[in-house]
């Protein structure tokens, strides 16, 4: 399968920010995958049962928070 990257980034506020975290975590409790439109087209990743989470936080002059699930 050709590599699928999809990437999404902008300024909303932080509660905007939360509700897409949930609309993703809702995606991956509910469904077992995670859906996204690239070029016009939906495209579903089926995410298995066991995963791999990190977590990154980084707090500074510019602080950030980064999640990454890998499998």
């Amino acid at each position: 399968m050709a590599l699928i990257k999809h990437e999404t980034s902008g300024q909303m506020s932080r509660e905007q920010a939360a509700e897409r975290l949930r609309e993703i975590a809702d995606q991956l409790s509910r469904h077992n995958e995670v859906s996204f439109v690239s070029h016009g087209k939906k495209v579903t990743v089926d995410v298995p049962d066991q995963v791999s989470l990190e977590v990154e936080i980084e707090v500074g002059k510019s602080s950030e928070i980064e999640i990454e699930i890998s499998w």
